[in-house]
């Protein structure tokens, strides 16, 4: 069977088949799960939802964190604690996942589409710190576009395929414009940057925990502060708003954005084995890294010196004039082999859904989306179904036999090529 032909519901995937990437319950999930049934706790009220957001705080080293419905709902309560309202502008990662700008609409803002860098592939800081200095105007408290003559109101880095962002030149013009920064971590739960967790670093951090995330709840997102007003606020909000919950009186809008106690059950059994799943993931791309490092035209991922990157998702590059082979032309060709693969998202500044937020140009964005494909990383991925892909990989790009190396752009870091796990 393709990877790209359509399962039947509930039907597991063939033997053979290589996932991209997978959940991995191999822990206490069942035990917990079980007893949330076994006790009619099962909804969003439950000794689970406290504890998975006491344990995911402490991870992070947030002082507080709330559970919600999934990682979308954080980021648009995150949105909202920041005081984000209609027409302003938020500057956010165009290389992502669409979420966080569905979110800016969600509150009736618009989105500021920030180019990624080239080196780590991340939200490029310069590119923020440029638009903040030289096209935006400062007009008392408030800062406010040149072009389109609106607020600028918030930040909001992604952090994307387990990498951090370059923070501190963002954190620091944030600091002096009083932009507050909500950091969208959910690839990056248990990654560092300078020795901080992702979350933790801005006024407010988010995260999911959908299937293919590190740890996952099957659905589920959580949304972490230091800030005791932000936290009650957010905790408000995420309960439809409740004032007095015996006569059902609400003073403001809420929304039913809380994660119920079955998932968090699951959440706690996943968060006992992160670090596990972390040093998996870092096996598995220290494995790519030994075994792809020579091929042509193939660029691999590189962790920075200020990082430690859980490798959330091990992504390459594909240069179709130096491998011989494109990156779409590559997936159908693992496709073929039972491997699953698939290039990175559309980067939002292109997608139709957004085209009324004004074009910008993001070129490198561009280039990663063209030339990105990502392998298979689940946790559970064995080193036998691992060596097939490298083998199916190197079979359609071989390494060049004339011993010299060739010129591929950007090398990892020596460390990089050989990730070590970093508690």
């Amino acid at each position: 069977m393709s990877p790209t032909e359509k399962l039947a519901p509930g039907a597991p995937p063939a033997a053979d088949f290589i996932p991209l990437v997978v959940p991995e319950i191999r822990g206490n999930e069942w035990k917990y799960v079980k007893e949330c049934l076994d006790t009619n706790w099962v909804s969003s009220v439950g000794s689970y939802v406290d504890r998975f957001e006491k344990t995911v705080a402490d991870r992070v080293g947030a002082k507080y964190a709330i559970a919600t419905v999934n990682g979308t709902a954080a980021l648009h309560i995150a949105l909202m604690l920041a005081g984000v309202e209609a027409n302003d502008e938020v500057l956010v990662s165009s290389l992502t996942f669409i979420a966080p700008a569905n979110a800016i609409r969600y509150v009736g803002a618009w989105p500021v589409f920030i180019d990624a860098e080239p080196k780590y592939w991340q939200m490029d800081p310069q590119a923020v710190v440029d638009f903040i200095e030289n096209g935006c105007r400062r007009d008392g408290t408030s800062l406010w576009n040149r072009r389109t003559g609106r607020r600028v109101r918030a930040i909001l880095p992604v952090h994307i395929l387990g990498h951090p962002v370059d923070l501190d030149p963002i954190i620091e013009v944030a600091a002096r414009y009083s932009l507050p920064v909500i950091e969208d971590a959910t690839e990056g739960l248990g990654a560092r940057y300078r020795s901080k967790s992702l979350g933790s670093i801005g006024n407010i951090g988010c995260f999911s925990f959908n299937g293919n995330k590190i740890i996952t709840t099957g659905g589920g997102g959580m949304l972490v502060t230091s800030d005791p007003e932000l936290a009650a606020r957010a905790r408000y909000l995420t309960t439809q708003a409740k004032d007095d919950p015996i006569e059902y009186v609400h003073n403001a809008i809420g929304y039913n954005y809380r994660l119920t106690n079955v998932l968090a059950a699951m959440g706690c059994a996943q968060m006992e084995q992160l670090d596990d799943f972390i040093s998996a993931k870092r096996q598995i791309a220290k494995r790519y890294q030994d075994a792809l490092a020579s091929l042509p035209g193939i660029t691999l991922p590189q962790e920075a010196d200020f990082a430690f990157s859980t490798f959330w998702m091990y992504t390459v590059l594909v240069d179709e004039e130096k491998a011989g082979v494109g990156s779409r032309a590559l997936m159908k060709q693992l496709d073929a082999k039972k491997i699953q693969t698939r290039p990175l998202w559309q980067p939002i500044h292109r997608s139709p859904a957004h085209k009324e937020s004004g074009n910008v140009a993001c070129p490198v964005a561009d280039r990663l989306c063209q030339q990105a494909l990502s392998l298979p990383s689940s946790v559970g991925l064995t080193e036998a179904a691992q060596a097939s892909v490298i083998d199916a990989i190197t079979g359609q790009i071989p390494t060049p036999t004339n011993g010299t190396s060739p010129s591929r752009g950007a090398r990892p870091e020596s460390r990089a090529s050989a990730p070590s796990v970093r508690r």
